[in-house]
């Protein structure tokens, strides 16, 4: 917008120049060519005026003054064919001003004034003072550069103007443009401080209204979720009850770990739900919370004789994602395994280092493998679950700078990469 804006006070700047100037300049060649021919006639009627008194004598010394001081060539067109002065041709225009008529003929060498001189006994005589073509036009070349300079002037100082005033148009829309990105970030305390013209006010002030409507509903919304994440409280404590109540100790082990696993998500999502802004930087180390999933997940393993390959880098390995989401990502991947493989399915766990920074998890099973094309959309399942699994899983790794990939491994059965970014450990 500033470009163009600049590009039409040049268009426009220079019409304004060219409608000025061009008639400007014309009119300082049309003046210097009639101050030579002024000049040029002056003398030759001072010369017209010593022909009329009839005294040789006094003509020759008005020529050759009129030649010496005005710097014209002056001839006298005697009657007959003599002449006094600078030679020049008796050309068309001289045998016209002979018949008495005093003319101005221009020629491509330059402008020639005619004076007829009556009253001689043989006849009419002729003064002829010759402007060259070099005189019409001196100092016209200095005046067109000082137009041409002031034209120029004209035109930058037109540019900086319209540069300043689209400055004062862009800088609002580009404010605005800038609050809308970080509110699109997730930044919601971003806001316009109106400035510029009415129009951009009014929409700065509209975003501001936006971005708070925006704010306060979410702001309801998550109220929501945790009021009824807090109610799951209620049924979580009632099974911990029952759990404690079991007389297999081993199963009561088990039963309470999954119960504990429940009752960590429910303070999970209250955490979430209760955390408007997001402006700190999450991060955990992502060797350390995969180590500890997987070590949670490797006794059911055990007991659905289901063979686990593990490869985990020695860490730290920091990621842009809190400990409790990453381990709620890395519990859905692996409740998929459990859930969509019958018992005995081998499957694999990786975890390395990303070059970039952040890492990549790898979690690739032997058995039957996702439909085509893979179930990555919200509420899209292949079988009997809900859907969200992998999508909560992909949105936690785009909101670290990664993305999430399923597909067939080598084996050909299910692949997931979760790649995520880097953070702080």
């Amino acid at each position: 917008m500033r470009r163009r804006l600049a590009l039409l006070a040049v268009a426009t700047t220079s019409l304004v120049l060219i409608a000025f100037l061009v008639p400007l300049a014309v009119l300082v060649r049309t003046l210097a060519a009639e101050r030579a021919t002024a000049a040029a006639t002056t003398w030759a009627q001072s010369v017209a005026t010593a022909a009329a008194l009839g005294d040789r004598d006094t003509l020759e010394a008005t020529v050759r003054q009129a030649q010496g001081s005005g710097g014209v060539p002056i001839t006298v067109f005697l009657p007959g064919h003599g002449f006094l002065g600078a030679a020049a041709p008796r050309g068309p225009g001289v045998e016209l001003a002979a018949r008495g008529r005093s003319i101005t003929v221009d020629t491509p060498q330059g402008r020639e004034i005619l004076v007829a001189v009556q009253g001689g006994a043989s006849g009419p005589t002729v003064v002829r003072a010759f402007v060259g073509a070099d005189r019409l036009r001196q100092g016209v070349g200095w005046a067109w550069l000082v137009l041409g300079l002031i034209g120029l002037a004209l035109l930058a100082v037109g540019i900086a103007v319209a540069d300043r005033l689209a400055r004062s148009l862009t800088g609002p829309v580009g404010q605005v443009a800038e609050v809308s990105r970080r509110l699109a970030r997730g930044d919601l305390a971003a806001r316009v401080d109106p400035a510029g013209p009415p129009e951009v006010r009014e929409v700065g002030a509209a975003l501001n209204h936006l971005a708070a409507r925006i704010r306060e509903l979410l702001a309801h919304e998550r109220e929501a979720v945790a009021d009824l994440s807090h109610r799951l409280r209620t049924p979580v404590t009632a099974l911990r009850l029952e759990v404690d109540t079991m007389r297999d100790a081993e199963e009561a082990a088990r039963v309470g770990q999954a119960v504990a696993g429940v009752e960590r998500m429910v303070d999970q999502v209250i955490r979430e739900a209760r955390r408007f802004d997001r402006d700190g930087v999450r991060g955990c180390d992502a060797a350390r919370v995969v180590a500890e999933r997987v070590a949670f997940w490797s006794a059911l393993a055990e007991d659905q004789e289901r063979p686990l390959g593990l490869d985990l880098a020695d860490g730290p390995i920091a990621v842009g994602v809190s400990g409790p989401e990453l381990a709620a990502c890395v519990d859905l991947l692996l409740e998929n395994v459990f859930a969509h493989t019958p018992d005995g399915t081998p499957f694999t766990v990786t975890l390395t280092a990303r070059p970039e920074g952040g890492a990549r998890l790898v979690i690739a099973d032997r058995g039957p493998g996702f439909p085509h094309p893979a179930p990555l959309g919200r509420g899209v399942s292949g079988g009997s679950s809900t859907g969200l699994g992998l999508d909560i899983a992909r949105r936690t790794a785009e909101d670290s700078g990664g993305r999430l990939r399923a597909g067939s491994s080598p084996s050909g059965g299910a692949e997931v990469t979760l790649e995520l970014g880097p953070g702080t450990a």
